[in-house]
């Protein structure tokens, strides 16, 4: 099974913040090689460029969106930009474009659909109340996993992502995301090699090797900053603890219950623990 099945099978697909390895954000883009999944009535005030993108009822983009594959807009969903769309759109009804849309397979629309600037689709073109995609998505695949369904609900999560080793970058139900913050209600994982514009806001949060987050992280509970990774502001935690691996660099403080920080990170503000100080490394930590 690939990584992105254990992965989604192993929850709902949208209860946690997940930024894939690769992701970056690039003049007012986010930008990843893998699919997008929002959850409904979030707010991302950046445009999208993946491979496929799955919004949710109630979304709104602020920018372009720009799909390799094919582009679902749930009901209500609001696109500050234009939606370019290499293979199928499928758009809710009352969704509302500012600028053109441009299909390059089939079109499925619904009712009330405003696209400012017109629009154009290479295949065929069909107006009606298309399956809010998202709602169906999540609720069909736990119904197969309810089911012990495994085998079958792998296939509905590789129909989503045809590279079964690419993990979707996924946006829980009302977050906001800008340039100034990532706001969830829920876990954040993002993965290694990213650059990042904005603080980090989630119950917890787990960053990867060598990315480069413009801003801080805070969390409810725990916090790990991995290898080679600089975060450029403060570290903190109100109720868990927060560990810094090997070659990390924080240009900030560091706060938490317990404070793990491997001998070769770097810190440049205050250590604070509410509990322990541990200065060590991950081996040392596993010996205990």
């Amino acid at each position: 099974m690939g990584g992105v099945g254990r992965d989604v099978l192993g929850a709902n697909p949208i209860e946690e913040l997940v930024i894939p390895d690769g992701t970056t954000v690039r003049e007012h883009d986010l930008v990843t090689d893998g699919d997008v999944l929002v959850g409904g009535q979030s707010t991302v005030e950046l445009g999208v460029r993946g491979r496929s993108v799955v919004a949710g009822e109630r979304v709104s983009f602020d920018g372009d969106i720009e799909a390799e594959g094919d582009c679902r807009l749930d009901m209500w969903c609001d696109v500050d930009g234009n939606v370019l769309v290499e293979q199928d759109a499928y758009l809710g009804e009352r969704a509302h474009i500012t600028g053109r849309l441009v299909v390059g397979g089939d079109l499925d629309i619904g009712d009330d659909v405003d696209i400012e600037e017109g629009f154009e689709a290479s295949g065929w073109i069909v107006i009606r109340n298309p399956m809010p995609t998202i709602t169906f998505f999540v609720m069909y695949l736990t119904h197969l996993l309810h089911l012990g369904e495994e085998d079958e609900a792998q296939e509905l999560v590789d129909e989503l992502a045809t590279d079964g080793d690419a993990q979707p970058l996924t946006i829980p139900r009302s977050a906001s995301v800008s340039d100034d913050a990532w706001r969830v209600s829920t876990p954040a994982r993002i993965g290694s090699d990213c650059r990042l514009h904005g603080n980090i806001r989630a119950t917890e949060i787990e960053v990867g090797a060598n990315d480069n987050v413009f801003g801080s992280l805070r969390a409810q509970d725990d916090v790990s900053v991995g290898s080679g990774t600089k975060i450029h502001g403060d570290v903190t935690t109100r109720d868990g603890d927060v560990r810094v691996e090997a070659d990390a660099v924080v240009l900030g403080d560091v706060s938490g219950d317990d404070v793990y920080v491997h001998p070769d990170a770097d810190v440049d503000g205050v250590i604070r623990a509410r509990g322990e100080m541990h200065l060590q490394s991950r081996a040392d930590r596993e010996q205990e």
